[in-house]
C-alpha cells in the first residue's frame, strides 16, 4: 500500500543533502555495507546491511547534529546548544559540539542507561538528568533554551538535521547502485525523510520503505489523517524509534516520497537483534534492527531485487541486551521454560535430568520447590529453563518428558 499526502515541495532538496555530505567529509564515517547470506536466502533477493551502528558515537545521529550545529551563526554558537535525548541524539550532539568548539548541555531522563550517560559526558557535554520520560526531559531542555538563549537542537524536526541524515541515502546509492528497495526505521522521521529525499531525487525507481515498532507506530494513522497525530503511551523495547508524534518537517517529506510504512512486533525485533548478533556478528540496538525485523516478518515482500536494510544504531545497555537475547531466543523457539511435578525421593531430580540428556536439551537454570500448598505430600515442583535448537526440538523435549511419565503443568 502506498501512502500519498498532497504536500508542497519538500523543504529539503537534493542540493541540501549534497551540501551536508561535503560538510561531513572527514567528520562522519562512510559506514560499511555488508551482505547477509541468511537474509538473501530467506527473501530470494540479495540483502545488504548498511552499518550505521559502526558510525562514530554508534549511530547515524552525528550526521544531522553536526550539520545543524555547523550551520549556526557565530552569536548562536557563542550561546551554546541544548538537546534532550535518552541516548543516540545526546551522543551525536555532544561529539558534534566538541568538534565545532560549541558548549553543549544535554538533558537525559533520570533512568537513562549509565553507559549512555557516561558516553555523552565523555564526548564533552554537560549532562543534566531530569524527568522520568522523554517528554518531561524535552520540556526541561526547551525551558533551559528559553531561559539561557542556548539553541535547541531537535532530534529530527529540522531541515538541517534531515539533510545530514540524508547522506546515508547517498552512500547507499554509491555502495549498492543496483539497489531496488531500502528499508529504514522510523521514529520521528528524520532519517527516513533524509534518505527518501536523496534516493528519490536520483533513483525514483527505488522503493523506500519505513519500519515502525507496532507499539509506537504514529506514522500510519498520521498518514491516513493527512497530518501528524499523536499516539498515547507508545510502548516498545526499541527506544530509538519510540516517538509518539511525527515531526512536522519529516512528515511532509515522508507523506510525499515514502512508498510504504510497515510495522513489526516485539518478537520480530528481538529475533532480528539475535540474528544480527549471531549471523552478521554485529551488535545492533532494537531500533536499528527494525528493518531486519521487517525482512524476517514478511520475506516474500522483498523478492524483487537487491535490498538494503539500514542498521541505524548499536548503542544498547548490556543489561537490556541480556534480556532481549533471552526474549529473542524464546521467540525463535530456542528457549523453553517448563514446570512439572516429580516424586520427592532421592534420585528423582537426577532421573529427570537424565531424560533431558537423551534429547540434548541444555539446562540453563533449575528451581526445586517443596513448600507450595498445592503440592501433594510426596511431590516437589521443578521449574526448568532450557536452551533448545528450535521449535521442533521444543516439541521433541515435551514429548519425551511425557513419554517418560512426567506431567508438564506449565
Amino acid at each position: 500500500m502506498n501512502y500519498r499526502v498532497p504536500r508542497p515541495v519538500p523543504q529539503v532538496i537534493l542540493d541540501d543533502v549534497r551540501g551536508a555530505q561535503k560538510m561531513l567529509s572527514g567528520v562522519s564515517r562512510v559506514t560499511a555495507m555488508e551482505g547477509s547470506r541468511y537474509l538473501s536466502a530467506l527473501t530470494g533477493s540479495p540483502v545488504h546491511l548498511k552499518c550505521e551502528n559502526l558510525q562514530r558515537t554508534g549511530s547515524f545521529k552525528l550526521r544531522g547534529a553536526y550539520v545543524r550545529i555547523a550551520g549556526l551563526r557565530p552569536e548562536q554558537r557563542a550561546a551554546g546548544v541544548v538537546a534532550a535525548s535518552a541516548g543516540n541524539h545526546a551522543q551525536g550532539v555532544a561529539l558534534a559540539s566538541s568538534l565545532l568548539g560549541v558548549r553543549s548541555t544535554v538533558f537525559m531522563p533520570v533512568g537513562a542507561p549509565l553507559p549512555k550517560v557516561a558516553a555523552t559526558e565523555e564526548y564533552g557535554a554537560e549532562v543534566r538528568l531530569h524527568g522520568q520520560v522523554v517528554d518531561e526531559t524535552l520540556a526541561a531542555a526547551q525551558e533551559y533554551a528559553d531561559r539561557t538563549g542556548a539553541v535547541f537542537i531537535h532530534p529530527f524536526d529540522h531541515r538541517d538535521i534531515i539533510a545530514g541524515q540524508g547522506t546515508v541515502g547517498l552512500e547507499i546509492l554509491e555502495q549498492c547502485p543496483e539497489v531496488r528497495t531500502i528499508l529504514v526505521g522510523i521514529g520521528g522521521g528524520g532519517l527516513a525523510a533524509g534518505v527518501a529525499v536523496a534516493v528519490k531525487a536520483l533513483r525514483p525507481d527505488v522503493k523506500v520503505i519505513g519500519v515502525q515498532a507496532a507499539g509506537a507506530a504514529a506514522y500510519p494513522p498520521s498518514l491516513r489523517a493527512g497530518h501528524p497525530v499523536s499516539i498515547d503511551h507508545p510502548t516498545t523495547m526499541a527506544d530509538g524509534i519510540k516517538v509518539g508524534r511525527p515531526g512536522d518537517v519529516p512528515f511532509a517529506i515522508i507523506g510525499e516520497l515514502l512508498d510504504d510504512v510497515r510495522t513489526v512486533s516485539e518478537d520480530a525485533l528481538s529475533s532480528a537483534l539475535l540474528l544480527c548478533l549471531e549471523r552478521a556478528k554485529l551488535v545492533v540496538e532494537p531500533a536499528g534492527c527494525s528493518p531486519v525485523a521487517a525482512l524476517l516478518s514478511e520475506p516474500e515482500r522483498y523478492g524483487g531485487g537487491p535490498v538494503v536494510a539500514v542498521l541505524s544504531g548499536g548503542n544498547i545497555d548490556p543489561l537490556l541486551l541480556q534480556r532481549i537475547l533471552q526474549f529473542g531466543m524464546a521467540a525463535a523457539g530456542r528457549y523453553l521454560s517448563l514446570r512439572l511435578r516429580v516424586s520427592d525421593r532421592p534420585g528423582a531430580l537426577a532421573g529427570l535430568l537424565g531424560v533431558l540428556t537423551t534429547v540434548d536439551a541444555n539446562v540453563l537454570d533449575i528451581s526445586h520447590v517443596r513448600t507450595d500448598p498445592r503440592l501433594g505430600l510426596t511431590e516437589v515442583e521443578v521449574e526448568l529453563h532450557l536452551e533448545t535448537k528450535g521449535p521442533e526440538h521444543c516439541t521433541q523435549v515435551a514429548r519425551t518428558l511425557h513419554g517418560a511419565g512426567y506431567k508438564v503443568i506449565g
